[in-house]
Formats: C-alpha cells, structure tokens, sequence
C-alpha cells in the first residue's frame, strides 16, 4: 500500500518541534511496512500554501501511484479532497474541531467558520480520525474513527534525573517544573503556569519553571527526565502528546481536565487533573516535589506506542479502500448488466 501524507506542519532546523508528530506517525506507518511519501505544504505566506497545495497534489497524483491520501488538520484536508481519483483519510487534531481559544480562555469567533469547515469536509471524505470521543461527537458521521496519537517509545524513555541534568547542563540541587509548549499560544495558558510557578518559588527559591517549545524530540525526552513535574493548565486539547510522552518517560503530571488527559493518566500515581486554580496546581506540585519519586506512566500507556497505534490506522486504510473497491465493483457490474439490455 501506497500513501501520500500531506501536512502543513512538519519539523525543520530551526523549529525541529513543529509538527513532529506527523513525522513520528508517518515513519511508524514506514517501519509497518507501508509505501510513504510526505508532501509538506510549506512557504513563505501561510495563506498560499493552500491553493499551492492543489497544483501539488495533482501532480504527485498524476506521476505517482498511490492509494490513498492522508491528511493532517481540517485545512489539508479541504486541500486534498479537491481530488476524487484516491480516497481522502483527514486527521483532526483539536481546534479545527473544537475552535480556537484566546487569551481570556473564549473562542474566537471566526474559529466557528473552521469548524463549520471541518464539520463539512467529514461529510465529504472517506475516513475522519479523531483523537479523543468529544471530537468525534462534532461530526454526524459513520466513517469516524477515535485514534489517539502515538508515542515513539524508542524517544521518550526514563533517564536517569542527574544524568540528564548533567547532559543539559542543569542544576543538580534545583527543583524544575516544565511547561512544554509556546507560551505565546492562547490555548495552552502559560500565564497559569507562570503564576504556580512564581507562587511556588517565593516559598522555596529552588523551584524553577523551563520554558522548552522549539526542542528536538530527544532533547524535550532529556528534559522530561530531568524536571520534577509537568505543568499542564491548557484552556483545551484534543489528546495532547507532550502529556503522553511525559507518562512515557515516567515524570508526574499536574493537568487540566481537557481532552483525553483524564483517561490517559487514568490511575497513574504521582500525576493529578485538577481545577485551574494556582492554589489547587501549586498544591498538587508541592506533593510531588515534597516526595520526587518517578511514577509509573510508562506502564500505562503501553497501548499508545507507535506499532499499535500504526495497526489501527491502517485498518482504517484497509477498511477505506475495501469500500471503494465494492463501489467500483458495483458500478461494473450495473454497466455489464446494462449492456446487456
């Protein structure tokens, strides 16, 4: 089997993160055995790479063989469906869903013509994956599939915490709490992290937030074994990753109740969902960083690792094309009988 990835977000030199889970998902579908191929929609102007997209897709369509194309976010989507020669499989990550969250935790306005969009674009698609059961209510649709994003096991293990610190030149005797993601991204609400943070410290100079957005995976693997805590107040998520690979690395979490965070730490000890309170997050840090032992998250997300989470997308794959290969069988065989009139 044969497929063409598109995305517009994938990892470069200078932001190695971005859009590193694609990459993780389409090299998991490689070691599967599949035939990948990644068309990135890239360029200086976000809003050309669009109509841009078009010219490529039917040209990698018109020279290439594939079976099917697989697409990233609602955007990419719309993109690859202006095509019907091979079936159209979307991946929806959260707010092309759910709509987009500011700064004072609403939605933007003009975030509900996206979803609107991305409603529509299921209607019109062959397969829709999602990655948590709310967003799978969004759209009214039988072809809907609830699968998670995986975790490179061979990436995010535990390391052992002064080995890591050493390697990124951290301090032994400090107590570090990560926020792993763009403080400037309304949704994941940095300034609740700062002020836990801040709280936090002024009883206990020790305590120190790190800010890591723009790291490799292996680095961000690295700092996950060196902090004491993740802090996780997002506003929204669909199944956020940084939280499944801080379980695979076994660091305690303190979380929002957003997403599929709840049930992904499930009984997880050492990591809480609460209330986005500083009171009720520095509380639930003061715990771990009162006792810093490491939990036992890796355990639990054994069923997210890349080999697993690869066999359920291309059942989805198989199951798309089974489908068209019925149409089409239909359809000959109604010619043959009409012929025959």
């Amino acid at each position: 089997m044969r497929v063409l990835i598109m995305t517009a977000m994938y990892p470069t030199a200078e932001n190695p993160a971005f859009g590193s889970f694609v990459r993780t998902q389409a090299e998991s579908l490689k070691r599967a055995g599949l035939g990948v191929e990644v068309l990135v929609l890239k360029g200086s102007n976000r809003k050309l790479i669009y109509p841009k997209g078009v010219l490529q897709l039917r040209n990698l369509l018109h020279w290439g063989s594939f079976d099917l194309v697989h697409a990233h976010y609602g955007f990419v989507g719309m993109v690859a469906r202006t095509q019907w020669k091979v079936p159209v499989v979307v991946t929806y990550h959260g707010d092309d869903l759910l709509g987009t969250v500011m700064e004072d935790g609403k939605k933007a306005r003009w975030s509900s013509l996206v979803v609107a969009a991305g409603k529509k674009l299921a209607q019109h698609v062959d397969a829709a994956i999602v990655q948590t059961p709310e967003m799978a209510s969004k759209l009214r649709k039988s072809n809907v599939f609830v699968i998670s994003h995986e975790v490179d096991f061979a990436v995010f293990y535990p390391t052992e915490r002064l080995q890591a610190r050493a390697m990124l030149g951290l301090k032994a005797d400090r107590k570090y709490l990560l926020f792993a993601a763009n403080p400037q991204v309304p949704v994941k609400r940095f300034p609740l992290a700062k002020a836990v943070a801040d709280w936090l410290g002024r009883r206990d100079p020790s305590i120190e937030l790190l800010v890591i957005s723009r790291e490799t995976q292996e680095r961000l693997a690295l700092y996950m074994s060196a902090c004491d805590a993740l802090v996780f107040p997002s506003y929204q998520e669909g199944s956020p990753n940084v939280v499944k690979q801080a379980l695979a690395c076994n660091l305690p979490i303190v979380a929002t109740d957003v997403g599929d965070v709840r049930q992904v730490i499930g009984k997880t000890r050492g990591c809480y969902v609460c209330t986005p309170s500083v009171t009720e997050f520095a509380a639930r840090l003061n715990e771990i960083l009162s006792r810093p032992l490491r939990t036992d998250g890796r355990e639990n997300i054994r069923h997210l690792d890349s080999s697993s989470v690869s066999e359920k997308i291309i059942e989805v794959y198989e199951r798309v094309l089974r489908k068209r290969q019925r149409r089409y069988a239909g359809r000959t065989r109604r010619k043959v009988a009409s012929s025959a009139i």
